[in-house]
């Protein structure tokens, strides 16, 4: 992670390293800080909670809560139950911020998870004071700057696993889910990012926590890793079907090479970004500027999707699959990611409706999750023309459209956006850091 890119050993006591990216220098100091389990408020199970989100664009969504255990509350259904229930598909929230006890309305409105992103993590420290005073904590005991911002980050993901622990629980491991990345600094080092992803399983310490790992060609062995070491993943940055299905042989065999007699414990999740698709093809379209291009205009991450489901269908099944079902093995699920709409000529749902489909699940960002519970329909779409989408995807390769080149622009333009909103947010915590050393002085 930066300066974490690298930890000193596999052995319980292992620790990140100082903070310059390419050293491979250990300190012990934040294993020992990390020790144990954070004091999550106990406020958030007592009775008699009132909660309200200050988020004035959750409407419907802001809930307040009589009693948390379930006991005399009155609950209102939303579409995001009839996702899950009939359709099964599981609708998460791509959005992380403190005060997390915010996720509760969500929570009671159907959501089943949530995913985080140095991008969310940069907006939600620079703009918020909610972490001011832990972080002026971490500054004045001598913490280092990235050193300050993982203890920042690993306290929000322990308190939102906490909050979606009973949906773990009651799906015996297939939902509930959080989310953290390893620093975006690793994606073109596999050893760093399988030492990283190791270390925060370790000093999160939650079952139901995601470990993000890019599916960059670097990392892909990575992740074969990480599971074989019976670590649950959310591969993320998928682009293309080429390298989706390389992300699916990466967990198929990590499964395979570990060794674990039950692996019903080993998750994992394959992001499969939308909408920045046809954010970039719409601007190739244009460039053509032919009738028949211009019409297919919004329509190739849909249909890239759905392809997709299509090879994640033919993945899964089959003799390989099925002795690996025997050990307990679980479907890799295909989310969605990017399913906030770019171009404000299209409907606001267009990234969501169209992808409904069993055993998936949708990450959505607050416009987009606000306007499927606002209008959304619920009905399995994902496969129910599937030759119309290899029509599309096929016309826009006649086109000159080249696939290939449509994921690798992606892959490098999100691992870069993400590697400046990280680079971005440690030198605003610098100079917060540097402002508190002069008030304390």
């Amino acid at each position: 992670m930066a300066s974490l890119s690298k930890l000193s050993n596999l052995n319980p006591s292992y620790s990140p390293t100082s903070f310059n990216p390419k050293s491979f220098q250990p300190t012990a100091c934040l294993i020992k800080a990390f020790n144990g389990k954070t004091a999550f408020d106990q406020r958030v199970f007592s009775s008699r909670l009132s909660l309200r989100g200050d988020h004035a664009s959750w409407g419907s969504l802001v809930v307040r809560c009589s009693n948390l255990d379930g006991n005399g509350s009155q609950i209102k259904r939303t579409v995001l139950h009839d996702l899950y229930e009939k359709e099964r598909q599981s609708p998460w929230y791509d959005n992380l911020c403190r005060p997390v006890t915010d996720l509760l309305p969500l929570i009671a409105s159907g959501v089943r998870g949530v995913t985080s992103n140095p991008a969310i993590f940069q907006k939600a420290i620079s703009t918020s004071n909610a972490y001011n005073e832990q972080f002026r904590e971490l500054v004045q005991a001598g913490d280092d700057i990235e050193v300050a911002y993982w203890k920042l980050v690993v306290k929000d993901i322990q308190d939102a696993c906490e909050l979606f622990e009973p949906i773990y629980n009651q799906t015996d491991g297939g939902d509930g889910y959080v989310s953290v990345e390893v620093s975006p600094r690793l994606a073109d080092d596999t050893a760093g990012t399988v030492e990283a992803a190791k270390w925060l399983h370790k000093v999160v310490d939650r079952p139901n926590v995601y470990i993000k790992i890019p599916a960059t060609a670097e990392c892909v062995p990575s992740i074969k890793e990480v599971i074989s070491l019976g670590i649950s993943v959310n591969v993320t940055l998928i682009f293309s079907l080429a390298r989706y299905e390389e992300v699916i042989d990466a967990y198929l065999d990590g499964l395979e090479a570990s060794g674990l007699s039950d692996l019903s414990k080993v998750t994992s999740v394959a992001s499969f970004f939308v909408s920045r698709v046809d954010t970039l093809v719409d601007k190739m379209l244009e460039k053509i500027g032919t009738p028949e291009a211009l019409d297919l205009r919004g329509k190739a991450a849909n249909a890239q999707a759905a392809l997709a489901y299509k090879l994640y269908q033919k993945k899964f099944s089959g003799p390989r699959w099925e002795a690996l079902v025997k050990k307990g093995a679980k479907k890799q699920r295909l989310l969605w990611a990017s399913t906030s709409v770019k171009n404000p000529a299209y409907p606001d749902t267009l990234y969501v409706a169209p992808l409904i489909g069993p055993d998936t699940v949708s990450t959505m960002p607050d416009q987009a999750l606000q306007a499927f519970i606002d209008h959304g329909t619920v009905s399995r779409t994902i496969d129910s023309n599937i030759s119309e989408a290899e029509g599309i995807y096929s016309a826009l390769e006649k086109l000159g459209i080249d696939w290939g080149y449509v994921g690798s622009q992606l892959e490098l333009e999100g691992v870069d956006s993400f590697k400046k909103s990280f680079d971005s947010l440690l030198d605003s915590l610098q100079e917060k850091a540097k402002s508190l050393k002069l008030v304390n002085l």
